[in-house]
């Protein structure tokens, strides 16, 4: 009797440590998956914080950028505002007639307000420019072209050369059809026609290019070759033709030209009957 009790006695003992065992597995696999719960939201956690403090970065980068300007700017500044409002309230039209300017509605195309806003700055007294820089393709980048105005100040010799770059449209460089809000947000606080030094343009270009990649990457998709730093940099910063004064188009050379002749090929005997006399000869 007594082995049979120590029999059953130790039976009980397996088979109760058994249960024992398997209970404190379940509740070992119970924490471990709470675990990798909370893991997952921490980690999901984190990396909210870590795009909420790039944008917030790159929104005070962005503001602090524009912020900033010197006497130089300030004046192209105000000259380029007063020269755009008087040319907003005059009847001129796009001399060119190109259909873009008539399929989006205004009353110039780029090319004809860079040229309107050139002239009014050069009687202004600026040195203005129509710039145009142009670039190959390479390893990372396509290649291009793009125009837009410069002034130089040369008014102080102790600070030397100040070049200050007129873009119109610079928020509708970086236009992108598929950004996340933090992106368009940013994009909102660019402003329309930008106005200040090359480097200050630089930095924007730079924060606008950071923020296009992080926009991509965070809804998984490729940043197109011409939205990256490179290309957008090029567009401004690279080299590039000046020209002061460009021909108007030929639709406006309608005047007639007087008929010109060479002396030494004109045969005075044969043709000099045949001239009206009320067209004048020019000598060349």
């Amino acid at each position: 009797m007594v082995m049979e009790n120590e029999e059953v006695s130790f039976a009980d003992t397996v088979f109760g440590f058994w249960d024992e065992f398997q209970v404190q597995s379940e509740n070992s696999s119970n924490s471990s998956s709470f675990d990798e719960d909370y893991n997952d939201e921490e980690e999901s956690f984190c990396s909210d914080e870590k795009n909420k403090a790039f944008w917030e970065e790159q929104d005070q980068l962005l503001q602090g950028t524009l912020c900033r300007t010197s006497s130089s700017e300030t004046k192209v500044r105000h000259a380029t505002k007063e020269a755009l409002r008087e040319f907003n309230m005059s009847e001129r039209a796009c001399i060119c007639w190109r259909p873009e300017a008539a399929a989006a509605k205004t009353k110039t195309c780029r090319d004809c307000l860079q040229r309107e806003l050139r002239d009014r700055l050069l009687k202004l007294g600026f040195n203005c420019f129509i710039c145009k820089s142009k670039w190959t393709s390479s390893p990372g980048i396509t290649s291009g072209e793009h125009t837009y105005l410069e002034v130089v100040d040369k008014s102080n010799t102790k600070r030397g050369e100040v070049k200050v770059v007129i873009e119109l449209s610079l928020r509708g460089e970086f236009e992108m059809a598929r950004a996340n809000e933090e992106y368009n947000q940013l994009l909102r606080k660019l402003p329309e026609v930008f106005i200040g030094k090359s480097e200050r343009l630089k930095v924007l270009v730079k924060i606008m290019c950071s923020a296009a990649k992080k926009c991509m990457k965070d809804k998984k998709m490729h940043l197109a070759p011409w939205r990256k730093q490179k290309y957008m940099l090029a567009k401004w910063v690279g080299t590039y033709d000046r020209s002061i004064m460009e021909p108007l188009p030929r639709v406006y050379n309608a005047k007639p030209q007087k008929p010109k002749t060479s002396m030494l090929t004109f045969d005075l005997l044969e043709n000099i009957s045949g001239l009206h006399c009320n067209n004048a000869v020019e000598v060349v």
